[in-house]
């Protein structure tokens, strides 16, 4: 079973800008698209996608665009403020905003109001923290995967489940427990350790376009 480190993934993303003049913001387009259509496969109309500040939230963004050109209109959640979401992520999220696309911002103040909303979906897209995390998920964002735990929607993951360890499969703290997750080139090596693939559901390697 072939299977990558994190190091491996980021050589392989830098080859991609700088061999193949791929950039940044094409790969997450095509992560973004990649996981659309994967919604779409599942047939679900009531959406939620949660997103974090970095390009797992960047590909959760560009997910939103394309299943919102398809005639799907989820809701979007992020959680820190826009003013705090910078370079290619920043970009795919000006683009839903000039789209007049509503994105919640999530903060302790007003986390607690998710309980009353997040029953209503029957999908969430986890698009919070990507293979980059190292360390347990506490405080807010803790609480935020709990609730979105908690919820009986089908629950999607962009690359990795949000707590995950992608390179020793360990959890510290609160962590997604996703149905399915559509991870890109190849799986994580953590995502077959130990406990890992029961976070991470049904695993589907989607490429990038190299």
């Amino acid at each position: 079973m072939k299977t990558i480190t994190v190091s491996q993934a980021r050589l392989l993303d830098k080859r991609a800008r700088e061999v193949y003049g791929i950039s940044t913001l094409m790969l997450m387009e095509n992560a973004g698209r990649a996981v659309a259509e994967e919604i779409i496969k599942l047939k679900k109309r009531r959406i939620a996608i949660f997103c974090g500040k970095g390009n797992n939230g960047g590909d959760g963004f560009v997910c939103a665009r394309h299943l919102f050109a398809g005639g799907i209109r989820p809701d979007l959640f992020l959680a820190g403020r826009i003013s705090d979401v910078k370079g290619e992520a920043g970009l795919n999220l000006d683009i839903l905003l000039r789209l007049k696309h509503k994105i919640f911002e999530i903060d302790g103040k007003n986390v607690d109001l998710l309980k009353e909303k997040i029953c209503r979906y029957d999908l969430i897209l986890d698009a919070i923290f990507g293979v980059g995390l190292k360390g347990g998920v506490k405080g807010l964002f803790g609480y935020l995967i709990e609730l979105i735990n908690s919820s009986v929607a089908y629950i999607v993951s962009v690359d990795v489940p949000s707590g995950l360890d992608a390179d020793t499969g360990e959890v510290s703290g609160a962590c997604i427990k996703a149905d399915r997750t559509v991870t890109f080139i190849a799986k994580k090596r953590g995502m077959i350790k130990g406990k890992a693939p029961g976070y991470c559901g049904k695993i589907i390697v989607k490429d990038l376009g190299f």
